[in-house]
């Protein structure tokens, strides 16, 4: 739509396409949360209740990509303050969004090792191949946004970190 507007009309309008995204004032509702906020609340109330083992959904061979909404506002404040010679170079009409990502991805075994570290679970994971696993990757073509001169700031590991503790001191969960 936005696209047909900026033909039609001759508007100035900006689309960014955000590859997974995480970070605070997420939902970490234990039945449907995407996979970061699901897997911190698992693995926190796993260690809470001193649990043995976490079941992770899948083989664990997939591949995401994340990145932390901090980095999603930046992106987007950059994009939105280029300038509209820079824009209309870089952008075509018929091509009027732009892929923010980090153009790096993790397998979800990674991602669940990560996270079990993170909230200081010890146990077992055990992945459930009997559920589904999903698309085999997703990972954005984030070369533009990065020719243009953006790049995230946030690393996994560090988002990570920083919205386990967002989830322990704003949500109700147990420590």
């Amino acid at each position: 739509m936005c696209e047909s507007y900026n033909r039609q009309f001759g508007t100035d309008y900006r689309c960014v396409m955000p590859t997974n995204l995480y970070g605070f004032g997420d939902n970490f509702h234990p039945e449907n949360s995407h996979v970061v906020p699901g897997l911190i609340r698992r693995f926190h109330e796993a260690r809470c209740s001193s649990q043995s083992s976490v079941v992770v959904w899948g083989t664990g061979a997939v591949r995401r990509e994340f990145l932390h909404v901090d980095d999603m506002v930046l992106a987007t404040h950059f994009i939105m303050n280029l300038s509209n010679d820079i824009y209309s170079k870089w952008i075509k009409p018929n091509l009027s969004h732009i892929n923010v990502g980090t153009g790096e991805d993790c397998s979800i075994e990674e991602l669940s090792r990560l996270i079990a570290d993170i909230t200081g679970f010890t146990g077992d994971i055990i992945f459930d191949a009997s559920k589904p696993d999903g698309p085999p990757r997703k990972l954005l073509d984030v070369s533009l946004i990065k020719s243009l001169g953006w790049k995230p700031q946030i690393n996994l590991q560090d988002g990570l970190k920083s919205t386990y503790l967002w989830f322990t001191e704003n949500s109700n969960a147990r420590s």
